[in-house]
């Protein structure tokens, strides 16, 4: 989407491109913009049984090759690969995080609510396990509202977006239970990254480090703690914004407000 330098959007857990296309709208008239399905969705390739942080590095990789970009923009899962490509990608010419989910010692952590969607996953009760991996990001409009309430929202529209995908042959979105069933392999990603913050004291990128200020307290000790490692990074809190600010459903407009002048030019970024 669009022209100019490549830029490459990696999303979170239980999203998918589809879910980052109004960021990469609003930055396509400066870049050119890949926005990829990352593993387990719409054509890319399967988990497959050994899937973990070092496949998700690989497929960028493969995609940085196949497209010439060298800039990376990740949201939550997504920020978590880009972060370990800095370690293994020389390539890496600048990569903003939006929130990754490291565990930080000291800090809560960012699995406490992994076992009960496991469980709840386990069961085939979607809508459940849904609500669990909502609330563990500690949203707070989802926060706010009861499971009682939250749950059978949630198996509504996992009903409505299935019937929606059996109405339509064209439909080119991935359905909300592949999505839900994804966060498994996420989690597993936070899994292999929990406790490497001091990993990254020499990565040479240029690093942007952006969160919102109603986010949960373990992303934005995450944030902070790779502020303080990394040599070349900038930290930016955006006002009155939370977890999912760079999908769809947020606001993307004002994410891509910060990623614009972050990614053009060749001076170093100050916020």
């Amino acid at each position: 989407m669009g022209s100019g330098p490549g830029l490459i959007l990696l999303h979170g857990g239980m999203q998918a491109a589809q879910n980052l296309m109004k960021l990469a709208a609003a930055l396509s008239d400066a870049f050119a913009v890949y926005v990829p399905d990352r593993r387990g969705r719409g054509l890319s390739r399967p988990f497959g049984d050994n899937h973990g942080v070092e496949k998700e590095v690989q497929d960028l990789e493969a995609l940085m090759a196949g497209t010439g970009a060298r800039d990376v923009f990740g949201l939550s899962a997504g920020a978590l690969i880009a972060l370990r490509a800095t370690l293994e990608l020389a390539t890496l010419r600048k990569v903003a995080l939006y929130e990754p989910p490291l565990a930080i010692d000291g800090a809560p952590s960012p699995m406490a609510w992994v076992p009960r969607y496991e469980k709840e996953l386990a069961k085939g009760d979607l809508a459940a396990a849904m609500v669990s991996c909502m609330r563990g990001t500690g949203d707070p409009s989802i926060i706010r509202m009861p499971r009682f309430v939250l749950v059978p929202l949630m198996r509504l529209a996992i009903r409505t977006d299935a019937a929606s995908e059996a109405r339509s042959e064209a439909r080119d979105d991935v359905p909300l239970d592949v999505l839900i069933r994804s966060v498994h392999f996420d989690a597993r990603l936070a899994a292999q990254m929990e406790g490497t913050v001091e990993n990254f004291k020499a990565v040479g990128a240029e690093i942007l480090l952006i969160g919102g200020d109603r986010s949960t307290a373990y992303l934005r000790a995450a944030l902070n703690a790779l502020a303080g490692i990394l040599p070349n990074a900038t930290r930016i809190e955006l006002p009155g914004l939370g977890h999912i600010a760079a999908d769809d459903a947020g606001q993307p407009e004002r994410v891509a407000g910060v990623l614009r002048p972050f990614f053009s030019g060749d001076v170093p970024f100050r916020a």
